[in-house]
């Protein structure tokens, strides 16, 4: 191991080993019966594409990546601008060969290229190193990545040489199959590295002579080959990193497979994950020892949970930032939200995007929260919505409780400040503030400021008709008798 190690370093280090990547990410997804690009088709709560661009980015630098897109070009540069990559489009869809063809200006700058699919999420940084390294150290023209399958059914196989040799006689079709050859499991998992000198060098020998009048990348096998050049063959121990998702079936096959493992690293972290296979959780989710997961929990997006909570079942927290020791009871929704320290949550609350919830901090049943901020220790226990609010610490709003924040054409803030207590069924009219140590008294209409340590009293004055209830119902009654006369 240490050779080899060092046979890699210096092959790394010397003339030659400008690396980039380039991944096939043009194609439409026919066979997923979708107009949408197949690489933004989502598996473990991102696209495609992303999973592939994340492993990529271990291996070389954003800068050194070129995504090949082609439909709805537009889309899918959006989708993964922020991952730094350059793009190339490939303004025509004529197959894989085709697509690097549409990148030889970007790629011929560097001495080596590796080639992706992008619809192939599970692919390791630790698998793109290992045939990058292999490709190195044996000097190819061009490896290729297989796979051992149980059922190679629908996927090219690769012949080599002889057994046990790691050069390739030929890679051919399921449908060209000669019957010798249909015992042959090891498949063309569409991953290569080549030099780019004889890869742009030859290239332009790939000819359309097939169905569907495409250029194939495969085809630069025979070509190299029949340049006396060598082609090698690197078998991966993990065949399901190069799967990819040509159907929906296939698709929902990889994403419950990545959740499936997500789960099972982060009980193996410390996390109680009861019937994992009820919850679903995203791949970037990040979740604290002895925390407890329900089941029927959905963890979305970039959410990251601290140590020691406890999500109820039913609850869907997307892109949020919890604490330690946080609570979320049954049924809650949260979309990118922040929840301090020993706060409890719900049950069936709803805390929209931009709201704060401070430590130790209860927000109750029926509550919901929109770009609002509870400060600490204070509680919203029942039945109440608070929008564009500034609300500070130990503060109690009661049951029924409404900031009403839009006059139908702008939005206004209410402000609260420390230690305020808020009776049931108040209206807070924005903009508005509520001084320090205020009451104001329950069934209010507040629609000026409240100075602090005071108590603010919204009501009209009850009036009191005796009698009223009994003379309306005598005077109905007397109505109907006279219409049956």
């Amino acid at each position: 191991m240490l050779k080899s190690n060092r046979k890699i370093r210096a092959a790394a280090s010397g003339k030659g080993s400008k690396f980039a990547i380039a991944i096939l990410a043009a194609g439409k997804g026919t066979r997923l019966k979708s107009k949408h690009p197949k690489v933004l088709h989502e598996v473990g709560g991102k696209p495609l594409l992303a999973h592939v661009i994340s492993a990529a980015r271990r291996v070389v630098p954003a800068r050194d990546i070129y995504a090949i897109i082609g439909h709805e070009a537009h889309l899918v540069r959006q989708a993964v601008a922020a991952t730094g990559v350059e793009f190339v489009v490939q303004k025509e869809q004529r197959g894989t060969g085709h697509a690097i063809m549409s990148a030889r200006d970007a790629l011929t700058n560097y001495d080596h290229v590796l080639v992706l699919s992008g619809d192939a999420p599970l692919i390791s940084s630790s698998t793109i190193e290992r045939i990058r390294d292999y490709h190195l150290v044996e000097r190819a023209a061009m490896t290729i990545l297989t796979a051992l399958l149980d059922d190679p059914t629908g996927y090219g196989r690769v012949i080599r040489q002889a057994p046990g040799s790691d050069r390739v006689e030929a890679i051919v079709e399921q449908k060209s199959l000669k019957k010798s050859q249909q015992t042959i499991h090891e498949i063309n998992s569409g991953f290569y590295a080549f030099d780019t000198e004889p890869l742009f060098e030859h290239i332009d020998q790939l000819a359309a002579d097939n169905p569907h009048g495409e250029l194939y990348l495969t085809d630069m096998a025979a070509i190299l080959k029949k340049a006396k050049l060598r082609v090698l063959a690197l078998q991966t121990p993990q065949p399901c990193e190069v799967m990819g998702s040509n159907t929906r079936a296939e698709l929902v096959l990889l994403d419950r497979q990545m959740r499936a493992t997500k789960c099972q690293q982060l009980m193996a972290a410390g996390v109680t994950v009861y019937y994992p296979e009820t919850c679903v959780i995203d791949c970037e989710v990040e979740i604290g020892a002895d925390t407890i997961i329900e089941p029927f929990v959905q963890l979305l997006g970039t959410t990251r949970i601290g140590a020691d909570c406890r999500i109820r079942s039913f609850s869907v927290m997307k892109d949020c930032q919890l604490g330690d020791q946080v609570t979320v009871r049954p049924g809650t929704l949260g979309e990118q939200v922040r929840i301090g320290r020993g706060a409890v949550i719900g049950p069936y609350s709803h805390l929209r995007p931009g709201s704060d919830v401070g430590e130790g901090a209860h927000v109750g049943n029926f509550v919901e929260m929109k770009k609002a901020r509870l400060g600490k220790n204070s509680k919203a226990n029942h039945l109440t919505y608070l929008g564009d609010a500034e609300i500070g610490s130990g503060v109690n709003i009661g049951a029924g409780t409404i900031t009403c924040n839009y006059d139908g054409v702008n939005k206004y803030t209410t402000v609260i400040e420390d230690g305020v207590f808020v009776g049931s069924d108040a209206t807070l009219v924005a903009p508005i503030k509520v001084g320090q140590g205020a009451y104001i008294a329950a069934a209010s209409c507040i629609t000026d400021d409240v100075p602090s340590h005071s108590l603010a009293l919204g009501r009209a004055r009850q009036t009191i008709k005796e009698g009223w209830a009994r003379e309306r119902r005598d005077r109905l009654a007397q109505a109907r008798e006279t219409k049956k006369s």
